[in-house]
């Protein structure tokens, strides 16, 4: 009985004959297996960019409030706030030319510590304490700014400052004062979008506490 021969083994394909279903299939459980690692992971988000959700950052003001003491050897109060505001941040900064030496009448570099806060409506308001004179520190804080008016807060006057410029709106209002104490004088400044009513509550808490004592 004769044999049938057998047909030669189809030859493999060669690499440039390859087309996009052979990538495909050659890739594809390897993209998968990325993927399924992503996810795992949690390297991947999908997330649009905007604000961030949960909850607001936590800050040590207390803390943080009394290392300012300590290092700026400037009076530095810690106002005592109602458990409805939180702070959320802090930061010192300097401000060249901020203050003159009353002995010699020399320009000298002034420092402020600053501590943010959540007030109870949401909005963002911040407490800025420096040795820094009054117009040396508004201008620190916002360009362009003018004296509006003032607020008196349980006898004292604190002065209100406005105008600014942010995308063409008026920038937020300012109130300071300055703070005498056993220490020194003290200028403080209040800003942010907070309401007049949080404001007051803030300056009030702040003109009746005592400079920490520094170490």
């Amino acid at each position: 009985m004769s044999t049938q021969p057998q047909p030669a083994p189809k030859p493999a394909k060669s690499r440039l004959l390859q087309d996009g279903r052979d990538m495909f299939w050659s890739i594809g459980p390897l993209i998968l297996a990325c993927i399924v690692l992503a996810g795992v992971l949690g390297m991947c988000s999908f997330q649009a960019s905007g604000p961030a959700e949960g909850p607001a950052p936590t800050y040590d003001a207390p803390g943080a409030l009394q290392a300012d003491a300590d290092a700026l050897k400037i009076p530095i109060r810690l106002p005592q706030l109602p458990e409805t505001w939180q702070p959320n941040s802090g930061s010192r900064n300097g401000i060249d030319d901020g203050r003159t030496d009353p002995a010699s009448g020399q320009r000298l570099r002034a420092v402020s510590s600053t501590v943010g806060y959540l007030a109870p409506s949401g909005m963002y308001v911040s407490l800025t304490q420096s040795n820094a004179a009054e117009e040396e520190l508004v201008a620190s804080m916002e360009a362009d700014l003018y004296p509006t008016g003032v607020e008196d807060v349980d006898g004292v006057s604190w002065v209100v400052y406005g105008g600014g410029d942010r995308d063409g709106r008026p920038g937020e209002p300012l109130w300071t004062t300055r703070l005498d104490g056993p220490t020194g004088p003290a200028q403080v400044a209040i800003t942010g979008a907070a309401n007049t009513d949080e404001f007051r509550t803030l300056a009030a808490a702040t003109q009746t506490a005592a400079p920490l004592p520094a170490k």
